[in-house]
Order: structure tokens, then sequence, then C-alpha cells
């Protein structure tokens, strides 16, 4: 996504990064300004008895839940007027993992290549 978002007005949402796997990122943009950034961590990394208790939230998390990877997901929203939405569509689903990817784990994807700025200092 690093090409202009042709018109794109607005997006924002939360992605998940195969390279970070605990992590969901936080995007945000409005005509020309973008911001990513860490937007926390998936339950599914949060240890359970640090999980909130109450009958709602729990169905949240669960109504997002996927066996293998739990809550970690692509949550994104495209708001634009002349938008090539087949274009967009393919660039995004580009940038996903293959099944033959997603079959190889974590223990492999933190080996994979990462184009975004860390958001930790190590």
């Amino acid at each position: 996504m690093e090409n202009d978002l042709k018109g794109v007005v607005r997006s924002k949402g939360y992605f998940w990064l195969a390279s970070r796997p605990e992590f969901a990122g936080s995007w945000s943009q409005a005509g020309g300004v973008a911001r990513q950034g860490l937007g926390g961590m998936w339950w599914a990394s949060v240890p359970k008895e640090r999980w909130p208790e109450d009958d709602e939230s729990l169905k949240f998390i669960m109504s997002n839940w996927l066996e293998g990877i739990g809550d970690a997901r692509q949550e994104l929203v495209f708001i634009g007027m002349n938008m090539d939405e087949p274009e967009l569509r393919s660039r995004l689903d580009a940038a996903l993992l293959t099944d033959k990817e997603m079959a190889e784990g974590p223990q492999n994807w933190s080996h994979y290549p990462d184009p975004i700025e860390p958001w930790f200092d190590n």
C-alpha cells in the first residue's frame, strides 16, 4: 500500500501482520495524511485470566474467533469517490498470506520481511 490510494478519501481500521502476530496494527488515513501504529494486542495473545468476564464482551471476542489464529484479522474500511474498488481489493488481497504461508505458522512468520517501522524501541 505504499503507492497512492487513488480515489480514497478516508480509510481506517485494524490490521494483522504475520511478522507481528500478537499485535493489532492501527490504520488511519484522511486525504493525504496517513498514520499507522500499535493498536493493541489481539485477545488471543492475552492470558485468559486477564480477559473481561462479562458475557457481552466475551461474546464479541468469540464472534471474531477462528481456530488457530484467534481474533487476529484485517478490519479496514475505505471511503472514496471514483475509487477503483476491484484494484484496491486486488492490492489488499496481494498482501494477505497464501494458504501455504498460513500453514507455516507463526514460528516462521517472524522471519518474513516487515516493511512497517517498528512499534517499539529494541
